[in-house]
């Protein structure tokens, strides 16, 4: 444990800020769950049978477990990363077999009045190994694959726990951790394959109704975005011009003859034969490495076949892997379902209150959306839209300048940290916050499909706002050791 001098010093140096920002948006949400819960019977905000006065106690022991944090010697986290980080793994593969089954997922553990969801807290053990696989001697990302596989494992295997328990939208949260990966020297291709994968799934999906030369017009719009991308690629990341012209004359010429041929009443598979070109221009493509420097031609030839591959891959996906209700959120989500009465009732009256919320809003406990609680879960994973309902634009905008402004301040910190380890931390902090934000918002008011993300520090739950606290204020004790080492 510190000494005295060092635990007066955390205090003396911890960034008070970030303090400042944290404390404003925790009582907010306290606020936020009081109207969103609010009725005319219990008006009380401090009543504990209320979900206002629940998370009134929640907030308070948050405090003190932030001040605890504050207290400890900052080198237990880098030291015991590593047996913190399997520990929990053992208690998310336990949580597994023993939690009782609430909504169709496996992710509670229940001590008599009070739940713990042991994936919140599995963030902050998941983001203190990785800070430590990456302050490990000479650890370079870039410098071997199996600094890639370690990386990833850290990433995956809590990820894997958690998709068995059945909670989607906690799992998805770890994928912010390829930002840190990507700050850290991972290519940028990564991130670009991540957002490709995102559109021909969308696209996939969604256009699926009109048929082009006996295919789905999604399926066809794949094939062409696949081919054009193909191109790019030769033109602008392999700099080979000629190669890029010819793969470019191929797939006009060959994709107008098919359409020719259709027309002309020659009935063509056209899936096999959209295939056909692509698989031509790849032997064209490999062909020219033997005249060229062959890495990134390869490469290109390895994202038309791995394009093509998911694509096949994405119905099988759809229809066998995701469960009922994940698909019609999916669908509702993109325009194909109607379904105002089902999957998509939540984020139509969420729409619906913010919307009504008008610029400035209705008041503080005047929504009527509220109040008539059209929304489900609206304490918790929807809490947003009662900001927007009663708070108005400017309320909604208030609470994103705050969000952004403390991502930032975390960032800043991250930028001036001696250590990687804290650097490391820090940025695992920002993503999580960030991904958070950007995925609940973008559910409540109709982006994004409605996956069970919490809104950080407003979203009612003790293990929300407990993981987050602790995620929060472990960096601020590091942060805090950086200004006592130029004190003694």
């Amino acid at each position: 444990m510190a000494t005295q001098n060092d635990n007066t010093s955390a205090f003396r140096y911890v960034d008070w800020i970030t303090v400042s920002i944290y404390v404003i948006l925790v009582i907010a949400g306290v606020v936020s769950i009081y109207a969103a819960s609010y009725d005319y019977d219990h008006a009380s905000i401090f009543s504990f049978s209320e979900f206002s006065g629940k998370q009134l106690r929640w907030v308070g022991l948050s405090f003190i477990l932030g001040f605890i944090i504050l207290l400890v010697d900052y080198r237990i986290f880098e030291t015991y990363a590593y047996p913190m980080y399997f520990l929990m793994l053992i208690l998310l593969a336990v949580t597994i077999v023993i939690a009782p089954d609430v909504k169709g997922s496996r992710s509670w553990l229940v001590f008599g009045p009070v739940s713990m969801q042991p994936a919140e807290f599995a963030k902050t053990t998941t983001a203190l190994a990785l800070a430590k696989l990456f302050s490990g001697y000479n650890f370079v990302l870039n410098a071997k694959g199996s600094n890639y596989l370690r990386a990833l494992l850290i990433i995956f295997v809590p990820i894997l726990l958690i998709l068995a328990q059945q909670e989607t939208g906690s799992a998805l949260a770890y994928l912010a951790l390829f930002f840190v990966l990507y700050r850290e020297g991972m290519s940028g291709l990564v991130l670009l394959a991540a957002l490709g994968a995102v559109i021909i799934f969308v696209v996939a999906v969604k256009f699926t109704e009109t048929m082009i030369l006996g295919m789905p017009s999604g399926e066809f719009a794949v094939m062409i975005m696949t081919m054009c991308a193909v191109v790019c690629m030769l033109a602008v990341y392999c700099r080979q011009y000629i190669v890029a012209r010819n793969v470019l004359a191929w797939f006009v010429t060959a994709v107008l003859a098919t359409f020719i041929a259709d027309w002309c009443g020659i009935e063509l598979p056209g899936i096999y034969v959209m295939i056909g070109i692509i698989v031509g221009a790849c032997l064209y493509i490999l062909y020219a490495t033997l005249h060229a420097p062959a890495k990134r031609l390869l490469l290109t030839v390895a994202f038309a076949i791995i394009a093509v591959g998911f694509l096949f891959s994405v119905n099988f996906v759809f229809q066998n892997v995701l469960q009922k209700h994940q698909q019609n959120r999916i669908l509702v989500a993109l325009g194909i379902k109607e379904d105002p009465k089902g999957a998509g009732y939540n984020v139509n009256q969420s729409v619906i209150a913010i919307g009504s919320g008008g610029m400035t809003g209705k008041g503080f406990l005047n929504g009527t959306q509220t109040k008539l609680k059209y929304v489900p879960e609206q304490h918790t994973d929807f809490i947003f839209c009662t900001i927007g309902e009663e708070e108005g634009f400017m309320g909604t905008t208030l609470v994103l300048l705050l969000y952004v402004t403390l991502i930032l301040r975390i960032i800043s910190i991250a930028e001036r940290q001696p250590t990687t380890f804290a650097r490391i931390y820090a940025y695992c902090v920002a993503s999580y916050l960030m991904f958070h934000l950007m995925i609940n918002v973008g559910m409540v008011i109709g982006l994004c499909p409605v996956i069970g993300i919490p809104l950080p520090f407003f979203s009612y739950g003790g293990s929300s706002l407990w993981g987050f606290t602790i995620l929060l204020f472990i960096l601020l004790r590091l942060d805090a050791s950086r200004r006592e080492h130029h004190a003694y």
